[in-house]
């Protein structure tokens, strides 16, 4: 294991987006070859689960869009939904705006996933996020935050990393994680960077499939599962907002 230590949880929001805003320009081609281009089909199946449990969807909000992959291919399965891209890397966003660029369906933001300031409330179809959650300094707080911004019967998928249960299969993810991965982000960006070190760290105090599970059912969502890749390695979780929000005491319809 590195020696990289994690900063703590109040420093952890800045920490990270400094960090982003240090790889921006390496990390499309980190994700394809640290995940041999799995990344891309990962996404797609996130897009494919959420339009299935939400085919009428006409706004999706991606959370922690980063370079805009996900938006991007909301935007070309689904061309009459208008996307929401929000992240709070300015850098991460330039390049996402490269990568939209012509998609009039397509609105990228600056905004913090923990404190959606400019989303009101019940009235996003869908919100996405891939591979940010972890990123967050408080999962609760987020997931509170995409709970309050859904309509009601709206759908939250998320993709990250997940934990391997077989043993032997979890050595070998393991060394590859905190061994090669770090090792690749330096060969791409061409220096050090100690975000190469915080993302497989960041993946030890990421809760597993099952415990996530508990805190995205404990928020109010049902309708919860979760579908493994690779052994899970990696995790796509959905869950559907009750249309009737028992805490909030009235029913809400569409």
């Amino acid at each position: 294991m590195s020696q990289f230590k994690l900063p703590p949880k109040e420093k952890k929001p800045q920490y990270v987006k400094n960090q982003f805003e240090g790889i921006a320009e390496a990390y499309d081609q980190f994700n394809d070859w640290n995940s041999f281009f799995l990344h891309r089909h990962w996404k797609k199946k996130l897009v494919s689960k959420a339009l299935d449990m939400r085919p009428d969807s006409k706004r999706v909000l991606d959370l922690c869009c980063g370079t805009g992959d996900i938006a991007r291919y909301f935007s070309i399965v689904s061309p009459q939904t208008k996307i929401w891209g929000i992240d709070f890397s300015p850098g991460m966003l330039s390049y996402a705006q490269k990568k939209c660029q012509g998609r009039e369906n397509i609105l990228l933001e600056i905004g913090d996933a923990m404190d959606l300031k400019q989303v009101q409330s019940h009235s996003q179809d869908i919100v996405s996020m891939g591979f940010g959650l972890r990123n967050v300094a408080d999962i609760d707080k987020c997931l509170g935050e995409v709970f309050r911004v859904l309509k009601p019967g709206g759908i939250f998928v998320n993709l990250d990393v997940g934990k391997v249960r077989i043993p032997w299969i979890r050595t070998f993810a393991d060394f590859y994680f905190f061994k090669i991965v770090p090792k690749l982000g330096y060969m791409i960006f061409g220096s050090k960077n100690e975000m190469f070190d915080y993302l497989p760290q960041s993946s030890l105090t990421y809760p597993d499939q099952a415990t996530l599970l508990l805190q995205i059912q404990k928020i109010g969502f049902q309708e919860t599962g979760f579908e493994n890749f690779v052994f899970g390695n990696v995790a796509l979780h959905y869950a559907k907002k009750p249309f009737t929000l028992q805490r909030e005491g009235k029913n809400l319809e569409n």
